[in-house]
């Protein structure tokens, strides 16, 4: 590592090392990967409750109206027709169709939103915003002044329960409400990236640190690192920034067809019109290993004729399966249920096409 290279550490670093954690970069911050280990985090956030520091994520208000400001014509999804109190996933293009950002949308007023976006794409997200949205429309980047703590696992509204009280139990999937945290307001969203019953909270910077230590006085309660999130949200065949989502790739290529509103106007519209009616250049698959060697990002992926096909975006263990599980981008036809090849030098890894998810409780 470059020792010039400096990373920001989030208001909850000093808890982390206290707690022993494995701590390494990650979006130009210093980030939790582990405390327990990841396969131990992995199977309580499964099976119980546990609470990741996200705080490295960025939050951006804006006031105005979603058509006038600019704001609608900005995400792929139509915004405009939201509920207040409810959040949506969805993209910023390039005019090429390709993925500057995924996010969520949260209608907080009638002309209020926040956004939140990922933690390394936070000043050229906000570059983009600006660039598009009308001077008339307010605009903060939050992100200094808000921290943020995703509690995931079956366990997670019992625990919250005691804190929040039952009100929390009245908020449905992909919906939010205003909470009071040691005096002070707090969103909690019934959102996740696990796949298991979870909330995240948006909470001051100046109460992170108090709401942390008081989750984890609950005995039920652990904390978890990006280790086992990223294993969490495969299992699930959750995209990420960086690895299935790119400026190189499109949300139609992703196979994320649903998150994108062709019936309204959108910056990079016409070019998804185009892929659309020709077909990507290459598309998204999930594939599974019947062994424990993972793929990682970057492998080459070959067809059993010995011919190149694709490239890796992520690759993992899965502690639920016992079995090596990624997805990675292909070109041509491939149906499900297809034998390939993974390589990295000499090492081959046999795999085949499935359908996401990978993991189900049913």
């Amino acid at each position: 590592m470059d020792s010039d290279i400096t990373f920001q550490e989030t208001p909850l670093y000093r808890s982390h090392v206290s707690l022993g954690a494995k701590m390494a970069p990650f979006g130009g911050w210093m980030m939790p990967i582990q405390y327990q280990g990841i396969l131990a985090e992995h199977a309580h956030t499964r099976e119980g409750v546990s609470v990741f520091d996200i705080c490295h994520m960025g939050e951006f208000m804006i006031e105005g109206d979603a058509v006038s400001s600019g704001l609608d014509r900005i995400v792929t999804q139509k915004i405009s027709s939201m509920p207040q109190g409810s959040c949506r996933y969805g993209f910023m293009l390039n005019e090429q169709g390709g993925v500057i950002d995924d996010l969520v949308v949260y209608r907080l007023d009638k002309d209020r939103w926040m956004l939140v976006v990922n933690a390394a794409t936070i000043t050229g997200d906000e570059a983009n915003l600006k660039k598009h949205l009308s001077q008339e429309c307010a605009f903060e980047n939050a992100s200094p002044r808000t921290g943020k703590l995703d509690i995931q696992g079956p366990g997670s509204l019992e625990a919250l329960s005691g804190i929040f009280g039952g009100r929390l139990k009245e908020l449905r999937y992909y919906t939010f409400a205003d909470f009071t945290f040691e005096g002070e307001s707090c969103i909690i969203s019934r959102t996740g990236y696990t796949g298991e019953l979870g909330y995240e909270i948006y909470v001051s910077s100046g109460r992170v640190v108090k709401l942390w230590e008081r989750l984890l006085c609950d005995a039920r309660v652990k904390p978890a690192g990006l280790g086992c999130r990223d294993t969490l949200r495969l299992e699930m065949g959750y995209p990420l920034y960086g690895h299935e989502l790119d400026v190189n790739h499109t949300p139609l290529a992703a196979g994320l067809d649903k998150f994108v509103d062709l019936s309204k106007d959108f910056i990079g519209k016409n070019a998804l019109l185009r892929e659309q009616k020709d077909g990507p250049r290459e598309h998204l698959v999930c594939f599974r290993s019947d062994s424990r060697r993972s793929a990682r990002n970057g492998y080459a992926i070959f067809d059993l004729k010995g011919s190149r096909i694709g490239t890796t975006s992520s690759g993992s263990f899965s502690p639920s399966l016992s079995v090596s599980i990624g997805m990675g981008y292909i070109t041509g036809e491939h149906q499900l249920g297809e034998k390939l090849a993974i390589k990295d030098g000499a090492a081959e890894i046999p795999v085949t096409i499935v359908k996401k998810p990978f993991y189900s409780k049913a």
